[in-house]
């Protein structure tokens, strides 16, 4: 379908050529950036407008239910890929502190920290799948592994802390992540990002069913959930979509891995409503 886009920041397109694949390119054509350069930061978000957002869900309108499920993932599993060398600076760009273009945010801690200490050091940040990657045993490969709508920069330390934990509410505090709680087989996130975390989520329960050779990624009501391609809990991701809404920068960040990186939009940050039209 045809995608209407305004343009894109000039400074994110050329560092998004570094390391970006066509989704119709094949594995011999995937270039990497290299893992530790800084990425440049743009210096104002593109606008995209209403009706523009509004044609690219074109063929959602009067759907619920899995009509709607079905109609959104075949508009965003239409993207370019970030190898995973490559998502090192794309988080640069897309996670940055606005107001402080030197640094990023940190999706659990909150912290705002330099954008070049990313790395495996105690205090470093390293990248954090959100869904975590042995959820579906999809690793880091093209794809969902690399896939920046639920990539976030995280303290090294927080996110072995997580590791691969399911999410309910409840547990001891989280050193180093203030306003989030862990237990043994789950984990809290502050309350600032609970619904970003819930729309990650959803996200990847849509785009990814099983079509591109991996594995079918699905929501369900538990913890525990393992190497299984499940990540609950869904009724607690609903709560959490309705009472911390897209802010700002969730905003922004949606518009930033649409014009610069992936060119596919995750449709609850768009559209909160369509959660309980679906699930």
């Amino acid at each position: 379908m045809s995608i209407l886009r305004h343009t894109p920041w000039a400074a994110g397109v050329a560092a998004a050529a570094l390391f970006l694949v066509p989704a119709a390119a094949s594995a011999g054509q995937q270039r990497a950036a290299a893992p530790h350069a800084a990425a440049p930061a743009p210096a104002a978000a593109a606008s995209t407008t209403t009706a523009a957002v509004d044609a690219y869900y074109t063929g959602t309108e009067g759907k619920t239910g899995a009509a709607l499920k079905s109609a959104l993932h075949n508009i965003i599993k239409n993207q370019s890929k970030v190898t995973y060398d490559g998502v090192w600076n794309a988080l640069k760009v897309t996670d940055q502190d606005p107001a402080n273009p030197n640094n990023v945010i940190l999706v659990y801690s909150g912290r705002s920290q330099s954008k070049n200490t990313n790395g495996g050091g105690a205090n470093d940040w390293n990248r954090e799948h959100v869904w975590a990657k042995s959820h579906g045993d999809f690793g880091t490969a093209t794809g969902p592994g690399t896939d920046l709508h639920h990539l976030r920069p995280e303290d090294v330390t927080v996110n072995s802390t997580r590791g691969n934990k399911d999410f309910d509410k409840g547990g001891s505090p989280v050193s180093e992540a203030p306003g989030s709680f862990t237990d043994s087989d789950s984990f809290e996130p502050r309350d600032a990002v609970k619904g970003d975390v819930a729309r990650m989520l959803l996200y990847m329960a849509v785009r990814y069913d099983g079509g591109d050779g991996f594995a079918n990624l699905e929501l369900n009501d538990k913890v525990n959930n393992g190497s299984a391609p499940l990540f609950g809990k869904i009724s607690l991701l609903k709560q959490w979509n309705q009472m911390d809404p897209p802010d700002a920068f969730e905003q922004r960040r949606n518009q930033v891995i649409f014009d610069t990186f992936q060119h596919n939009r995750n449709p609850f940050i768009d559209h909160p409503e369509w959660v309980t039209s679906i699930w």
